[in-house]
């Protein structure tokens, strides 16, 4: 994993339209963040796993009463992240922001599952669209809506794979994408991180790429051109492929 610290003048002409002086961030400071960003990246993460793996039963028509409510989901879903990192979401050692930030995508996952469970519910209808993606861009846009001055996560793509246009990369994630991620000597699964600017403001940023496993090429799979039961072309990817990321924001 690699950490850029500004640590005189720099501008980002492309990027930001002008130069600002950004203080260097202490090995102290920068481990803070990553540790912060990677819980963030990877409750997400585990929240969706959760989605996904209650896809059938969502989608089954001759069901109603799922019983997947917000509370169920969110418990399993911390669960899910202990199991998968080792370690519980929420420990003694954590700071005050890091407290503040779990909580916020706990209440947002939460909240989100909730707001969705007339049509979780609904009997005769088989695929609902409550994929994923969906739940992922709702709970982030939620998650922003209680703590966004303070943190942002987002789910982006390299820009041809990008099917929802508020998902598309910004300046500096399509950057990262395109010149860090592709290159074929970098370890795959290193996410890139640099303390720089957003909206003006001296920020912590992490993009953790997300690549293509079998469950997912059924939607983004091949034959490419194929319309998907969302509706949408599939992509034509293949298993190991890079398909999005992460974005995080930790503002300082």
């Amino acid at each position: 994993m690699q950490v850029f610290a500004a640590i005189a003048r720099t501008c980002f002409p492309a990027l930001l339209g002008g130069c600002m002086l950004l203080m260097p961030a202490t090995a102290a400071e920068e481990a803070a963040d990553v540790a912060t960003g990677t819980r963030l990246a990877e409750f997400l993460r585990a929240a969706r796993s959760v989605l996904s793996n209650y896809q059938p039963l969502i989608n089954d028509p001759s069901v109603g009463d799922k019983h997947l409510d917000g509370e169920r989901f969110t418990t399993e879903a911390i669960a899910f992240y202990a199991k998968r990192t080792g370690h519980p979401l929420i420990t003694a050692d954590l700071s005050e922001r890091d407290r503040k930030l779990i909580q916020a995508q706990i209440e947002a996952m939460r909240e989100v599952v909730d707001e969705q469970q007339a049509d979780i519910n609904r009997p005769g209808i088989g695929f609902k669209g409550f994929v994923p993606a969906v739940f992922a861009r709702l709970m982030n846009e939620k998650f922003a809506a209680k703590v966004g001055a303070e943190a942002l996560v987002r789910v982006t793509a390299p820009e041809d794979l990008v099917r929802n246009r508020k998902s598309l990369p910004d300046a500096w994630e399509s950057g990262v994408i395109e010149n860090v991620f592709s290159d074929a000597d970098r370890p795959k699964g290193d996410s890139y991180t640099e303390v720089t600017t957003v909206d003006d403001r001296p920020a912590f940023r992490m993009l953790l790429p997300e690549y293509y496993t079998e469950s997912c090429l059924t939607c983004h799979g091949a034959p490419k051109g194929e319309i998907d039961v969302t509706g949408y072309p599939k992509e034509g990817g293949k298993a190991g492929d890079l398909g999005g990321a992460i974005s995080i924001v930790l503002f300082k």
